[in-house]
């Protein structure tokens, strides 16, 4: 199974020396025809803007008049009004000429909507806040070619892929959801996830910037395993993030993700959607420099090949040289997605994306489980804590294709086919702190790591009724093999230090990076169905069932013990949604996540007993509203996961499954505009969560906390739009995270730490080009903190600033 996938991919990898090559020719000689349109589905509004502007002319209307409207897409060569009525054909709207360009009209046969006038709309503005204009409105300001009259919905409104849910829109989701675009994070300088995610106080990563995300981000005090790519599973729970440059927006989904994805964790689902092909020729360089010396550049072009019929997106850059933490970085990213019509009904997609990374002496992680008493003050003098020639290098590769075909007007089925690879290299130190004083020994730590997957998926949605209820169903079945290999590691302490000192030890011990026969090969055979039922336009209710087969290969290479391991599940999902005015959800739903068993580590006096599946359970209510000006999202919640921790037995050490440890509270996150000018947001999460249910031999930690889990955690932030200066808005945010324990021992506290974060964001005109200048200046107060996520932790990022050039034509 494995060869035969590996050689199908063949010629997708192939085909990024190609294409790349067509891109470069393409660039250069193809002329971009005008009625030659290429418009993806999605949002009506969206779809209608991206026509108008591939033909040129000016469409004048109200966004609301279509909102919630979806758009099939459009491809092929169509005149004017033609491809317009194409687009509404579904909507009580036709398109009509009037004296400035296009507006919509109602049909004849439908009683037409009352439209008023609402002001002229600016040049470079020109997002429709009122309603329809008449052909007696003056648009002389309103050229064509800059015309963009309609928004995309935004906020809650936004449409989301939720797994095995389909798609559906943040409000309409019985989970709490937050999603993150890639202009935001642009704007702010985003370099990791915890950045990305530090106006959703549910979120937190103790990874800085420019820094090994060595542990990974957790959701709601669960550390997060389940890592998507449109919708593929990735491995990126440690050892450096997902790279956002590919990424047209990332959402974390938080709390039980088993119905929706099979296995994982229960801590959450974070998904990156990757860019895709734009309706129409654009190309952006940014260029950016954060301080000391670290000189950043990406490139991203999109345009459509009229020859071959094919759209694609293209993006290079790469960041190089000394971040604030003193580490040198050596990063390169680049990706490609293709885009094409194979029929009138059926479309394929394609995406490629490779980075390599190299960080040489970082910071060190540091471990706490020596300390009694409490914590040394932390340094930012990041000189006395690195080594030298300490690197960590990660390579990054992913392929994913995929044919949509729309069998009807209320049926899709689409299929999926992927390949995902990292490689880690590592040639760093950790170190244990020992006392107050900063006193630590140090450990070296060298291995490679390859890890490798491969899916195969098929999915079928489609609408139907019964009687007067409609239905929203999703279907799908796939299989996917995940296979480890790894080198022989070298954990060994090597020397010791403090951090108030420079440390002068030096990396002498060469590193074996030859990778052995697979230690792990984990497949997983799966069918899920969901059916939204809408009973009315207020009722609705999802009723959900998935079935796992897990299989874990025996790959010890110890004939005398079997460590291969199988067990199969099904996972449930049960929600109710009510919806008293259409901008407005109640939820209440259930969900069921399964984490697979494990075969017990050598370490143990139990070693190679295999330990079983466990089920985890959630329960949640909340309640989601967006409408000018207000927005805003709340929810009450219970998750329930079975414990796994060591028990001392005759003086060894047993790994076992004991206890159960709950995690409940809730968490509120708001937005608010005053005046048109200024933004407000305010974010909370109380989280209550200790061990139970333990045996006789673990009953010390019965009713204490889970290692680096916080009460408390919270953020405040705000955008404000300057009206004297065009084009120029201030942000900026307040973040707290809440002291922790380090271990389920409840011994030691990690202090509560708050950071403050500001930057601006300059839209202008450079050469006649649309140009941004964005500006951020993180922890602006230069507080210094240890950021845990339990017994290890790192040294918090000091004061630093990033300043950004973006030119897009």
């Amino acid at each position: 199974m494995r060869s035969n996938l590996l050689i199908s991919l063949k010629p997708l990898v192939l085909a990024i020396h190609v294409v790349t090559f067509s891109v470069s020719a393409g660039i250069m000689t193809t002329v971009y025809a005008r009625t030659n349109i290429q418009i993806s589905a999605g949002d009506l509004n969206q779809a209608l803007g991206q026509y108008a502007l591939q033909q040129n002319v000016n469409l004048i209307v109200d966004g609301k008049l279509l909102s919630g409207y979806q758009s099939e897409g459009l491809q092929g060569n169509f005149e004017i009004e033609a491809g317009f009525n194409q687009l509404l054909q579904h909507t009580p709207y036709q398109i009509a000429k009037v004296k400035n360009g296009y507006t919509l009209v109602a049909k004849s046969n439908l009683k037409p909507q009352q439209s008023h006038y609402v002001g002229q709309l600016k040049q470079i503005d020109v997002q429709a806040k009122g309603t329809v204009k008449t052909s007696t409105d003056s648009v002389a300001q309103l050229p064509a070619i800059t015309v963009d009259t309609v928004s995309s919905p935004q906020g809650l409104k936004k449409t989301i892929q939720s797994g095995a849910l389909g798609s559906k829109s943040i409000l309409d989701t019985p989970f709490s959801i937050t999603v993150v675009e890639s202009d935001d994070i642009s704007k702010r300088g985003a370099k990791t996830l915890g950045q990305i995610f530090i106006n959703d106080p549910a979120v937190y990563s103790q990874s800085a910037a420019m820094a090994t995300d060595w542990w990974g981000t957790t959701v709601r005090g669960l550390g997060v395993r389940n890592y998507y790519v449109d919708g593929f599973p990735m491995s990126l729970s440690w050892g450096g993030d997902f790279p956002s440059e590919a990424a047209e927006s990332v959402t974390v989904l938080k709390g039980l993700t088993g119905f929706m994805y099979g296995f994982g964790s229960p801590g959450g689902a974070i998904s990156y959607q990757l860019k895709r092909p734009k309706a129409a020729p654009e190309t952006s360089v940014e260029v950016s420099y954060r301080n000391p010396g670290l000189v950043t550049a990406l490139v991203d072009t999109s345009n459509y090949i009229d020859a071959i019929d094919l759209g694609y997106r293209f993006i290079i850059g790469g960041d190089k040289g000394e971040s604030y933490n003193t580490a040198e970085q050596n990063h390169f990213i680049t990706s490609l997605a293709l885009d094409k019509k194979l029929s009138d009904n059926i479309n394929w997609t394609a995406n490629f994306i490779y980075e390599n990374n190299k960080t040489e002496h970082e910071p060190p992680i540091f471990s706490f489980g020596s300390l009694t008493n409490g914590f040394p003050k932390a340094t930012y003098d990041y000189d006395n804590l690195t080594v030298d020639n300490a690197y960590y290098k990660s390579n990054t590769f992913a392929a994913f294709t995929g044919v949509n075909w729309k069998i009807n007007e209320n049926w899709n089925l689409k299929y999926q086919l992927g390949y995902t690879r990292k490689e880690h290299h590592s040639n760093l130190v950790f170190d244990y702190l020992l006392n107050t004083s900063g006193d630590y020994t140090g450990n070296l730590y060298q291995f490679a790591y390859l890890d490798e997957s491969q899916l195969n998926q098929l999915m079928l949605t489609g609408k139907f009724t019964t009687g007067s209820i409609k239905h929203e169903l999703v279907a799908g079945a796939g299989y996917t093999v995940s296979t480890v290999r790894t080198s022989a590691y070298y954990w060994v302490k090597d020397f010791t230090g403090n951090i108030y000192s420079d440390q002068p030890y030096t990396i002498t011990h060469t590193p074996n990076f030859s990778l052995k026969p697979k230690s792990s090969e984990i497949a997983q055979t799966y069918g899920y169905i969901s059916d939204t039922i809408k009973f009315n336009e207020q009722l609705q209710a999802i009723l959900g069932l998935r079935y796992t087969y897990y299989d874990k290969e025996d790959l010890d290479y110890d004939p005398t013990k079997d460590s291969g391991y199988s067990t199969k599940a099904t996972t449930p999902t049960i929600a109710f949604l009510y919806k008293p005015v259409p901008n407005a959800t109640l939820y209440a739903s259930y969900v069921e996540s399964l984490e697979a068993g494990s075969v017990v580590g050598s370490t143990y006096a139990n070693a190679g007993e295999v330990l079983d599946a466990t089920v985890s359970k959630q329960y949640e209510a909340g309640v989601k509203y967006d409408a000018e000006p207000l927005s805003l999202t709340a929810a009450i919640f219970k998750m329930q996961r079975a414990a796994t921790m060591d028990s001392i037995q005759n003086g060894l050490t047993y790994l076992t499954q004991d206890g159960l440890t709950n995690y409940q509270g809730l968490e509120l996150n708001t937005s608010y505009k005053p005046v048109e000018t200024l933004k407000l947001g305010l974010g909370g999460m109380y989280l209550d969560a200790s061990i139970d249910k333990v045996s006789q031999a673990n009953k010390a930690t019965r009713g204490h906390q889970p290692a680096g889990v916080a009460k408390w955690s919270g953020v405040a932030n705000a955008e404000y739009t300057v009206s004297s200066i065009e084009g120029l808005s201030l942000h900026g945010n307040v973040r707290y995270n809440g002291e922790s324990y380090t271990s389920t021992a409840n011994i030691v506290k990690v202090p509560a730490y708050t950071l403050v974060n500001t930057g601006f964001s300059y839209k202008f005109k450079l050469s006649g080009y649309d140009a941004v200048l964005n500006g951020n200046i993180n922890n602006l107060l230069n507080k210094k903190y240890w950021a845990s996520s339990g017994t290890w932790a790192s040294i918090g990022e000091k004061r630093n600033g990033i300043l950004s050039l973006k030119v897009t034509w």
